[in-house]
């Protein structure tokens, strides 16, 4: 509870608030774990997809380019002229004249019938391909608010074992506030020793010449590193100048 532990603008970031709307840091971290893993369905999708848009064009210019159209025309003319008037005359004229025939032949074909007739996807059938990838990724981005159910879930019931948890998250958030302590006394001691910047030295004269811009020339908290607000409390010694905000010091 934040009237028990009031927690610093480091420590915010390391926790879930389950009423925040949107995406948290840790689970920021799952949720691009989760998107990388559609990454090789992706690409598979887009394989597939361009194959099949390959193999078409190639089929559409097989079929364009090898169509071939063939005519065959044929003509048949069989004529027996037998002169005489004899009686064998007449008799040939009777029989073989009957072999004279006369046709004539025209004949188009064409190899239309071995080519292939390719359809191609319409745009409808590649977004509903595409669909289901789609949906994937927005429950990777819309898991991360069922998850927070889980804590209430497992209170619910096993609340002998939600209040060890709670209690085990309070010490633990004790040795690091003391191990922070002691590590950022060490690195404002460090940069103590070490001379200001020409632009900080410039800063601090120009507040002291001209108080009334000290709403413009705003300095930094020591630590954290937010803009100066009227919450912020410089340090009691007067020859320091650090200033740091209401939750670090």
């Amino acid at each position: 509870k934040q009237t028990l532990l009031p927690l610093l603008k480091e420590e915010v970031s390391s926790f879930i608030f389950p009423c925040k709307p949107a995406v948290q840091r840790p689970e920021r971290r799952h949720m691009v774990m989760e998107l990388l893993r559609c990454i090789p369905l992706l690409l598979f999708l887009l394989f597939v997809c361009g194959l099949d848009h390959f193999i078409f064009t190639v089929l559409s210019v097989i079929q364009n380019h090898s169509f071939i159209e063939y005519s065959y025309q044929a003509s048949h003319h069989l004529s027996v002229n037998v002169m005489g008037t004899s009686l064998m005359a007449q008799l040939l004229r009777g029989t073989i004249g009957a072999l004279n025939t006369s046709f004539e032949s025209e004949m188009e074909t064409s190899n239309l019938v071995c080519l292939p007739r390719p359809t191609g996807m319409t745009r409808q059938q590649y977004l509903s391909t595409c669909l289901p990838l789609g949906l994937l990724a927005l429950l990777c981005l819309a898991q991360v608010y069922p998850f927070r159910l889980r804590r209430a879930i497992a209170a619910f019931y096993f609340p002998k074992r939600e209040k060890a948890r709670v209690l085990f998250l309070y010490n633990k958030l004790l040795r690091q506030r003391k191990n922070f302590l002691h590590l950022q006394r060490g690195r404002v001691a460090r940069q103590a020793r070490q001379p200001p910047e020409l632009g900080t030295v410039l800063l601090r004269w120009c507040r002291r010449r001209w108080p009334g811009l000290r709403r413009c020339l705003r300095l930094k908290c020591t630590l954290c590193g937010t803009p100066e607000t009227p919450q912020h409390r410089p340090c009691p010694n007067p020859d320091c100048f650090a200033l740091y905000c209401e939750s670090c010091w």
